[in-house]
């Protein structure tokens, strides 16, 4: 797949749940840098860090700008999620993410936003 690919494939299946099959677009060797997560390297912790998302009732990353120029690409996204120990607390936040692409897998991914839609996931709230 191309970078455009890559990236198309990465919302479908973070929309779609399929988190297993989500972490196969990594590089074995990935490093993110993940706004709730922190500094993350490697495709066994990504795996390990995504078992968790169990904790969301329902979890919606929707792109609203895509750019792509070779192995990298930038999206502007919108996050609509229900933490499932908050039911009653909506989570809305406006995602930035940076891509690195390279040989048909992400091997950098930085993501950006603001952490306090996520207090009813992270327990701050």
């Amino acid at each position: 797949m191309d970078t455009r690919q890559i990236i198309d494939t990465y919302y479908r299946l973070a929309n779609a749940g399929e988190w297993d099959a989500w972490c196969d677009l990594f590089d074995e060797q990935v490093v993110m840098d993940e706004q709730l997560a922190g500094h993350v390297e490697g495709l066994s912790t990504l795996r390990s860090m995504m078992s968790g998302m169990g904790a969301y009732q329902s979890f919606q990353n929707r792109p609203q700008i895509i750019i792509v120029e070779g192995e990298q690409a930038a999206v502007v996204s919108h996050i609509s999620a229900v933490a499932a120990k908050a039911p009653t607390q909506p989570i809305e936040a406006d995602v930035m993410n940076y891509f690195i692409v390279r040989n048909g897998k992400i091997t950098y991914l930085k993501n950006v936003h603001d952490t306090r839609p996520f207090d009813p996931f992270t327990g701050r709230a």
